[in-house]
């Protein structure tokens, strides 16, 4: 069970289409998934708030999240997708909203543009919110991508760390590389998330646990947890999100580690009013 206060810092919402169309240039459509059925599993797992993050198929429209979050009683903040030339009072509007920090998407097959001059306008703009950047990006570029890494002038969130081959175990390449990009700047941040992605042995994900666990133990006031839900672009083999809240012992094996990543972490970024 997860300790009191716990957070899924990673989860989507998407629709319902009647109210909150799919973007044209969506890659992928989903089934309907709303706020309703997301606080459902957040009760169900024993979880207290939500990190809503805007998914690629809603684009740069935000209001399937900013709706979740306004029906949430104060218990969800959000994470935006913007068009670069937003402005301030747009900006302003989506703090109201709940929204913390924008997503910069560099997955070819998601999006198709990933613009890094503009991206950093954006994160230039933000700064005075208080809000943080989130960085989606896979193992085979993340070479290229430390320039842009390291020119971000607020606090970075990395998802998925950056999609290792958790095969290669946790002194294998792709982790190494990772660890060095936590080690570059102090308030790099990461979401170890995802193991039905990255270990596709399947529960008890044991490559993903002897790759993330020192992670945890290294980083521990620099990682947060989610469930993905309702995992985009897994639709014919969907993992039950029970096994996924089993991980996270394997990985935060103690009391403190897991309040940390599940508790104390997010609410620093999410809540840092209430931390």
């Amino acid at each position: 069970m997860p300790p009191p206060g716990a957070v899924d810092a990673h989860c989507h919402v998407f629709g319902p289409q009647a109210d909150f169309p799919f973007s044209p240039a969506a890659k992928y459509l989903p089934q309907d998934a709303g706020p309703d059925a997301l606080f459902a599993l957040r009760e169900k797992l024993g979880f207290s708030r939500n990190v809503i993050v805007q998914a690629s198929c809603h684009g740069t429209d935000n209001r399937a999240t900013l709706h979740a979050i306004a029906v949430s009683g104060g218990t969800a903040r959000g994470v935006a997708v913007v068009d670069p030339a937003i402005g301030d009072g747009e900006l302003d509007a989506l703090h109201e909203g709940g929204i913390r920090g924008v997503r910069f998407n560099f997955l070819k097959r998601l999006v198709d543009n990933a613009p890094k001059d503009k991206f950093l306008e954006v994160a230039h703009r933000i700064g005075r919110l208080g809000w943080h950047v989130v960085v989606y990006f896979e193992a085979d570029i993340l070479e290229e991508m430390l320039p842009f890494l390291a020119a971000i002038p607020v606090p970075v969130v990395i998802d998925h760390m950056g999609r290792p081959d958790v095969a290669q175990g946790p002194d294998g390449p792709d982790m190494r590389a990772f660890r060095s990009l936590l080690d570059s700047r102090a308030d790099i941040w990461t979401k170890v998330t995802c193991p039905d992605r990255l270990d596709p042995a399947g529960p008890p994900y044991a490559d993903f646990v002897t790759s993330v666990r020192p992670l945890v133990e290294a980083y521990p006031d620099r990682v947060l947890w989610g469930t993905d839900w309702p995992h985009p672009n897994m639709e014919k083999v969907l993992p039950d999100d029970g096994a996924l809240v089993d991980v996270i012992p394997l990985i935060a094996p103690t009391e403190e580690l897991r309040r940390k990543l599940l508790v104390d972490n997010p609410m620093r970024l999410y809540w840092p009013d209430e931390a």
